[in-house]
């Protein structure tokens, strides 16, 4: 095989050459490219950079921001000035765009007002507070104070119940509330909602 090669190759650069005498010199890059040099053969390809590489930029590219970053900003604005004059930019008021804004966010905040007046804000959120008990029901307190709270046992149960006031629940709805409240108040505890 490896003989066929190169018999076939040095049949092409024959042709090619032959060709090259006739036609006098206007095929010498396809002679050109028949000379192969096993260095090129061998040499790595080089893969295309991927999406999260950083990207490189040219020496050019980078000593001009470094340029930029130098300058003031008095030199900034001449520079910004003199790029919208060379590349036609139109020059867009800041000014207008607020001014705009500003009339819309007017105009809009008083009917906000008066939206906002009538309309009182419900508490959607409320802590379960347990103020007082009775001597006599502490033990029945003590066991729905362990049911509502995950993860106390008894003796912690018993040490939040003498030591009061002591929130129960925290940021639980008005429903799940009255229904904390209505338990510990029906074990002999005084509850108060917040």
């Amino acid at each position: 095989m490896l003989t066929a090669g190169l018999c076939l190759r040095a049949s092409l650069r024959s042709a090619a050459a032959n060709l090259y005498r006739r036609k006098g010199g206007q095929t010498f890059c396809a002679l050109r490219l028949l000379r192969t040099s096993t260095s090129k053969q061998n040499e790595v390809l080089h893969t295309p950079p991927l999406d999260n590489a950083p990207k490189e930029y040219s020496p050019k590219i980078q000593q001009l921001v470094d340029d930029i970053a130098k300058l003031t900003l008095l030199e900034i604005a001449d520079l910004n000035e003199l790029l919208k004059a060379t590349l036609k930019i139109q020059d867009v008021s800041m000014m207008s765009m607020m001014g705009a804004a500003s009339v819309a966010a007017a105009s809009t905040a008083p009917a906000a007002e008066e939206e906002a007046a009538p309309i009182k804000k419900e508490k959607t959120s409320f802590t379960v507070k347990l103020t007082e008990i009775k001597a006599e029901d502490k033990v029945k307190l003590i066991k729905e104070v362990k049911n509502f709270i995950p993860g106390i046992n008894l003796v912690q149960a018993k040490k939040l119940v003498e030591s009061l006031p002591q929130e129960i629940k925290a940021n639980v709805s008005k429903d799940e509330a009255e229904k904390v409240k209505a338990a510990l108040e029906a074990a002999g505890g005084t509850v108060a909602l917040e």
